[in-house]
């Protein structure tokens, strides 16, 4: 059943097909176009872009968190969408919410009239925290600094937006790009041996997705302290229970969507603990953008320049994983300045920045 939000603009909930290429998907596949246009006009670049068949397996709701998600039409043109994630873990309070809108459709008040909407769902679920993450458009004029201290946003039509409705800005984080060149791969080996000569007591191990048996847990346990070890400023960080089935269930999802997906940790000699990790992938298109997702060194093996080790050594090899891919895009929060510190030596520069936003609905 449609929602009437202002004149002509109308709120669908979002009917997922079983397949991205079922005989009902069409309106799916139009809402991955549409998504990834939106995509496009807010960063200037092509590397968030999705498949139906990708973008399929990130909205079913699963084990750790459900998904709400609606269509936004304006005189029954598709212009954008609204989604709401309700995390699972216990104790949890947060939600993450977002409104996703073609500029063409901005200043007519439907993302004020949607928003209601989006609140009731996170209030239903016994939420009271709403955060969400913004990339927006470079720009050159006011700025608006985070509340780390650390960064700062383009003071915009979607900050003032946000503001408007109650949002304060948490935390920046740096939208960083290495451009995989031979020069950066002479460069990575360089590191990559002085990050060795500090590290005796380590080791590195690598695999390509799913996870070897014998790795799970220890994997799964630092992907259970990326959600507690990361800066997160004064955002709402549930602790994330991962395990083994967590993490065979999140790998299936990856194949699902055509990823290729690499894992580099740093062991341990003396324990076999995994102590630190990072993670690459790329989609069907081999040709295209390299991500850089989760990369965390434990806190109690801090000091040995693990990081360096691991994103070097990932690097490395995945030049040979996936040749034809030019570039790599990582996230960084910019209070985190021994990982930035690591991404500026390899030779990563910054190209945009991501607002970190919260609202408290208590």
């Amino acid at each position: 059943m449609s929602i009437s939000l202002i004149e002509d603009a109308t709120l669908h909930p979002l009917v997922l097909p079983a397949r991205a290429d079922a005989a009902d998907a069409d309106e799916f596949r139009e809402l991955t176009r549409v998504r990834n246009e939106v995509y496009r006009e807010l960063t200037g670049r092509t590397e968030q872009d999705l498949t139906p068949e990708a973008l399929l397996p990130l909205l079913r709701s699963r084990r750790e968190r459900s998904t709400v998600a609606w269509i936004v039409r304006v005189s029954g043109e598709m212009v954008g969408r609204a989604v709401v994630d309700i995390p699972h873990e216990e104790g949890s309070k947060v939600s993450n919410a977002s409104i996703e809108l073609h500029p063409r459709a901005w200043g007519r008040g439907i993302g004020t009239a949607i928003l209601p909407h989006l609140e009731a769902v996170v209030r239903e679920h016994g939420r009271t925290v709403i955060q969400d993450w913004t990339e927006q458009q470079a720009s050159d004029g006011a700025r608006l600094e985070a509340r780390t201290g650390f960064g700062s946003v383009p003071d915009d039509h979607v900050a003032r937006f946000l503001r408007r409705h109650g949002f304060t800005l948490e935390q920046v984080y740096r939208v960083s790009r290495l451009d995989l060149t031979a020069g950066a791969r002479a460069l990575a080996a360089s590191l990559f041996e002085e990050a060795e000569a500090h590290a005796p007591g380590y080791r590195v191990r690598q695999w390509m997705a799913p996870t070897p048996p014998e790795h799970r847990d220890g994997y799964a346990w630092l992907k259970s302290r990326m959600s507690t070890d990361a800066p997160s400023a004064d955002l709402e960080a549930d602790e994330e229970a991962w395990d083994a089935d967590r993490l065979i269930a999140g790998e299936a999802r990856l194949a699902e969507m055509g990823q290729t997906y690499q894992v580099t940790v740093a062991q341990h000699l003396e324990t076999g603990a995994l102590a630190a990790f990072t993670e690459l992938g790329i989609g069907p298109d081999r040709t295209g953008t390299t991500h850089q997702h989760d990369t965390l060194v434990l806190k109690e093996h801090r000091g040995h320049r693990l990081g360096q080790l691991v994103k070097c050594a990932a690097l490395l090899s995945w030049i040979d994983v996936a040749p034809e891919s030019t570039d790599i895009i990582t996230y960084n929060a910019e209070e985190n300045r021994p990982m930035l510190a690591i991404n500026e030596a390899m030779g990563f520069t910054a190209i945009a920045y991501e607002g970190a936003w919260k609202k408290d609905l208590s």
